[in-house]
């Protein structure tokens, strides 16, 4: 036995910490926080590398060591090949949950059934919970956060929202002291990468689709990324924690990039934007706005340069204005460093009073807002148009005088030229500040119109000015 440890008692286990010189001494101190990992796919693998290449520098940061001493996984093989000899790999989820012995439960199945009832097992059992589950605290996470708090229990789930970005500690901690006045976000990869493509290659969206899926950034069914419903997850999540409300996925509007086509993406860019499928959540005094779309941003923005598989979020605060947050949102290696980083932040607090920890939405739970979420048709914000018309005088006319009828003026307007041997033009036209239900009253008017043909094209546009 090292002279260090020598006469500890059986539950007060040595762990390292540095001594005044830097180096690495065994001192008394407490126990380890054991750990059982639900899932050893690609964030579970990645969780446990991270974890055993950086132990030292995490127990340093930590004030004691964190170990994986459970895991559980359908494939027990692929487990056992990459775990420790001395950690206990099984199929039964529920063994993890119900030991007396695991401190922590991270959940990395994923999905929305089995994951809440283990992840309300874990809290039962008097686990904290580590989760990378955006869908499973979208749809139930005002459940499980009332089941926690009742048993004094910490949930983290940093992974949960742009993958290795820290967006959730900052708008839970870095930025209490502000009134958080509206929130935008590229957080899904796979569709950014698309329009990346559309916009670079001139390909079609479903050209760039079958190669995403060939690289493995798409799914073979991409129908959650492409058609924004993992976006919405997330914003859902980001929204509750700016302001206070209950997680309400339901109410998200939600619309996908599918319909967009590489005219829609060159005619943006000539007129100086670029066009990302957005998640925006903005505290109106109406109301609060959940929405996720494709969005025309001037393309000076720096969201609006985020290219390829990458996430960028703006936040803005009253007091500090706008601050943007960049990273890779996906992947093992990213992932892993926020459950990791969630692993550490909930060993400090393992011991604390739980009236002492960080609210799990950052607003005390008795305290959260009944503000209500805006009807997409009672969201006001500027458009882009496009429509197709027979090239004959009084077609420009009649267009703009059904939007001035519905109080909607008109900012810039292109007409293009017609192609040789056509008598129809693209009209494209962008508009001041209008609401969206008399934006859909006036495309339905002009749809009537005898020299409007085929459909007009709607894409929302936001400025995302820090005034």
């Amino acid at each position: 036995m090292d002279k260090n440890t020598e006469g500890k008692k059986d539950d007060e286990p040595s762990a390292e910490m540095p001594d005044i010189s830097g180096n690495f001494v065994i001192t008394q101190d407490m126990k380890p926080i054991n750990v059982g990992l639900l899932g050893i796919g690609t964030v579970g693998g990645g969780t446990f590398a991270v974890l055993k290449r950086n132990q030292e520098e995490i127990t340093r940061r930590a004030g004691r060591g964190i170990v994986i001493r459970m895991i559980a996984d359908r494939d027990v093989e692929k487990a056992r090949n990459l775990a420790a000899d001395d950690v206990i790999v099984t199929d039964d989820a529920n063994s993890v949950v119900t030991n007396p012995d695991i401190d922590i439960v991270v959940e990395l199945i994923g999905g929305s059934t089995i994951a809440r009832e283990l992840t309300l097992k874990a809290i039962e059992n008097g686990k904290h919970v580590i989760t990378a589950n955006k869908a499973l605290l979208a749809s139930h996470g005002t459940e499980i956060f009332a089941a926690a708090q009742r048993k004094g229990v910490m949930v983290a789930f940093e992974a949960a929202v742009a993958g290795g970005i820290p967006i959730i500690k900052a708008l839970r901690e870095g930025l209490a002291a502000n009134r958080i006045e509206w929130i935008a976000g590229i957080i899904n990869g796979t569709s950014n990468f698309i329009l990346s493509e559309m916009r670079d290659k001139g390909l079609t969206f479903d050209t760039v689709l079958k190669q995403a899926q060939k690289l493995g950034y798409a799914e073979a069914d991409p129908t959650f990324d492409i058609e924004g419903i993992d976006a919405a997850h997330k914003l859902t999540i980001m929204a509750s924690i700016a302001f206070g409300i209950p997680m309400q996925f339901d109410r998200a509007y939600t619309e996908g990039i599918t319909n967009l086509t590489r005219e829609d993406i060159r005619y943006a860019e000539e007129l100086g934007y670029r066009i990302k499928l957005l998640g925006i959540t903005r505290r109106t005094s109406r109301g609060i706005e959940l929405r996720v779309h494709p969005t025309l941003i001037p393309a000076r923005r720096l969201i609006a340069n985020v290219e390829g598989v990458m996430n960028a979020i703006v936040v803005k605060g009253d007091a500090v204005g706008a601050t943007l947050y960049y990273g890779a949102g996906a992947g093992a290696e990213p992932t892993a460093s926020s459950v990791v980083a969630d692993l550490v932040d909930v060993t400090r607090m393992h011991t604390a009073d739980p009236r002492h920890r960080v609210p799990h939405l950052a607003f005390q739970p008795d305290l959260l807002s009944n503000t209500p979420i805006l009807a997409m048709q009672e969201v006001e914000t500027s458009y882009y148009l496009r429509l197709r018309v027979i090239d004959k005088p009084g077609a420009l006319a009649d267009i703009a005088r059904v939007l001035a009828d519905l109080g909607i003026s008109i900012e810039a307007m292109v007409q293009k030229e017609p192609s040789e041997g056509e008598d129809q033009v693209d009209i494209i036209m962008l508009t001041h500040l209008a609401m969206e239900k008399n934006i859909d009253a006036a495309i339905a008017k002009i749809k009537k119109l005898p020299l409007t043909t085929g459909k007009v094209t709607r894409i929302r546009l936001e400025h995302l000015s820090s005034k």
